[in-house]
């Protein structure tokens, strides 16, 4: 059982290399699973959680969109727009598609999102970068994406999760709130029993076991 103590005492310890490097580094979070078989991919996780104290970091959104749906995401803060004719595009060439999808979080109009399966599905896909569907206020929308961070476990036999939880330039307070949130949907999901251990690291720091 992780409890606030435990937690805490190990983001006190993690933090001890704030500032060792001369880029923000972020605070990682790792859970490693027991007794659940990955092999199955009913039981593969794929969870959206959107950090309530938001990842630290900018982050950029670009939005498939044609017409009136594009000027408006623009006006809503959207840092790219990508017309019906840049799925094309991004078909044809993989490597510029790769690129895109290292520098970016993706939304997209409804109707587009048949094509986009389709056309850019394999490469964005494998990265955990599909496009959402936006429905709803664009600032709501983009607001959300930006805090959003994907619990994926890796591949089929690997039962460990990773992700980015923060930066080290963030509160410990709102560091806290953030793992904790993530902590409470796996939770949601896999039973405490399910969970071996779980770890805190900054990005070229040493894991620290929680509790």
């Amino acid at each position: 059982m992780i409890d606030n103590k435990s937690l805490k005492a190990a983001l006190d310890e993690v933090l001890k290399g704030k500032g060792s490097r001369k880029f923000p580094q972020t605070v990682d979070l790792s859970i490693n699973f027991r007794g659940i078989d990955f092999n199955k991919p009913e039981n593969r996780l794929n969870l959206e959680v959107p950090l309530p104290k938001g990842r630290g970091k900018p982050i950029k959104v670009a939005v498939f969109a044609d017409g009136q749906g594009g000027t408006e995401a623009k006006k809503a803060g959207a840092d790219l727009i990508l017309g019906s004719d840049s799925i094309e595009k991004y078909a044809k060439s993989k490597l510029e598609l790769k690129k895109l999808a290292n520098e970016y979080t993706f939304l997209a109009e409804p109707k587009l999102m048949a094509n986009i399966g389709k056309s850019l599905g394999a490469v964005l896909g494998a990265r955990g970068k599909m496009p959402k569907p936006f429905v709803g206020k664009f600032e709501d929308i983009i607001n959300k994406a930006r805090r959003t961070v994907i619990l994926r476990s890796r591949g089929k036999y690997m039962p460990v999760i990773n992700v980015a939880v923060g930066t080290e330039n963030m509160s410990q307070e709102d560091l806290l709130e953030n793992i904790s949130v993530v902590l409470d949907v796996v939770r949601g999901k896999v039973s405490e029993s399910g969970i071996k251990n779980v770890c805190l690291k900054l990005t070229m720091g040493s894991p620290k076991k929680i509790g």
